[in-house]
């Protein structure tokens, strides 16, 4: 039969790796993502890595197994210099690896000895210490969005709770002004789905608009990050350089905000989903800081890694892994196979539980900067949305819900609940 007109038992199409492998290639599309953590589940039980289609045009191989993406994650031949697949990727106009556009030019893009560099200049503000001291401000900006809200009734949960709080929190230490969060709110959460037919309007625009405000920061500097990064930039010793601000400031306000968007999301969809996790933390909001480090690792809201390139041939979970191939981790399943302490059910949500070894903000070098403040972020808010929001339930089926339908984040695009205030 011609493996080219043979589909899958859930409809999507075979393609084999190649000669001798009996594996399928995996299509991360729309239909993939809506049931990702089922899929995943299959694809552990078939093997560690697979061949994947990013979106149309894109090709690697993902990896799905805890133990292998730890090793892929610190793998000393898996870089991020796209070099060996630059003819690829500009084929398939993806923007990622551009200096100037999408993510290049910033650390998350970046080997050593850049990426030690880059780094060490934004790290201070990203410290726990720094983290804590911003809580009374998300604390003030989660009750204002519940004081906005009628006293009951139907809302969407997104726009109204879980995507401001995250955004006003960035913009206030970017120093983006307040009329233009909408605009940058939609060209982020664009900006992570390569494929969608607005992905690089979205780039370009966003870019865009950095520009001109680092130009605006140059004339009048504020009390803000991106004022002090604008500071660096122009020292004489040119720390960094005009493309690397520019991609500093794109990952800052891209993945600074729509990660931990749909972070919450995810962790409320989490609740109410499971009403008896729901009262645990009602009744006992003390578990709080464990039950996120649960939402982390049942649903995190980063599915997969930016990509990572393979500097030269490797062997990878018994895969071989050409030169230039591209290579992708998947938290989202990774999480799902992670070491529970004491056990238990790895599909369960259990609030209670010791707290798992989860990869939801990475491993190795590259762990994400910005995970204190987005642990405290979620905090914040989820203790006042429960506290202030003592009624709360889904407004339609769970199985409705539209979710992300391209890129590396996982999240609910909508979420209707009715609601009554305490």
């Amino acid at each position: 039969m011609d493996t080219q007109q043979q589909t899958r038992s859930d409809g999507e199409p075979y393609e084999p790796h190649g000669p001798g492998d009996p594996h399928e290639l995996v299509v991360m599309g729309p239909e993939f993502k809506a049931d990702a953590p089922r899929r995943f589940a299959r694809l552990r039980a078939e093997g560690p890595i697979h061949r994947a289609q990013f979106f149309p045009g894109l090709t690697g191989w993902i990896v799905v197994d805890y133990d292998l993406a730890r090793e892929a994650l610190t793998h000393p031949a898996l870089l991020k210099d796209p070099e060996p697949a630059v003819a690829m990727l500009e084929a398939v106009g993806f923007l990622g690896h551009k200096r100037g556009t999408g993510f290049g030019g910033q650390m998350l893009e970046a080997d050593p000895p850049e990426h030690t560099r880059l780094r060490r200049l934004v790290s201070g503000v990203f410290s726990p210490k720094r983290s804590a001291a911003m809580e009374p401000r998300i604390t003030q900006i989660a009750n204002e969005l519940i004081d906005a809200m009628p006293p009951s009734g139907e809302l969407d949960l997104v726009p109204s709770f879980t995507a401001p709080l995250p955004v006003t929190v960035i913009a206030e230490l970017l120093g983006i002004p307040e009329a233009d969060r909408q605009d940058f709110r939609r060209w982020t959460a664009l900006a992570f789905q390569v494929g969608h037919p607005e992905y690089a309007t979205a780039v370009a625009s966003l870019h865009g608009f950095l520009r001109q405000l680092v130009e605006d920061k140059r004339r009048a500097p504020g009390d803000d990050l991106l004022s002090a990064l604008v500071a660096v930039r122009d020292q004489d010793d040119g720390r960094l350089s005009e493309e690397e601000l520019a991609g500093t400031a794109a990952l800052l306000v891209i993945a600074g905000h729509e990660t931990t968007v749909n972070l919450l999301g995810n962790s409320v969809l989490a609740l109410l989903r499971h009403p008896d996790q729901l009262r645990l933390l009602r009744d006992d909001p003390g578990l709080l800081p464990d039950a996120i480090e649960e939402f982390l690792r049942y649903d995190t809201s980063v599915e997969r890694t930016t990509n990572r390139y393979a500097a030269q041939d490797l062997e990878l979970g018994g895969v071989h892994i050409p030169r230039g191939g591209i290579v992708a981790v998947a938290l989202a399943s990774a999480n799902r196979a992670a070491p529970l302490p004491g056990g238990g059910d790895a599909d369960a949500l259990d609030i209670t539980r010791p707290v798992a070894r989860h990869l939801a903000f990475g491993h190795g070098i590259h762990h994400c900067l910005g995970a204190p403040l987005a642990r405290l972020e979620a905090r914040v808010a989820l203790h006042t949305l429960l506290t202030r929001v003592p009624h709360l339930e889904l407004a339609v089926p769970a199985q409705s819900l539209d979710w992300f339908p391209a890129g590396m984040v996982r999240g609910v695009l909508s979420l209707p609940v009715r609601y009554r205030l305490g």
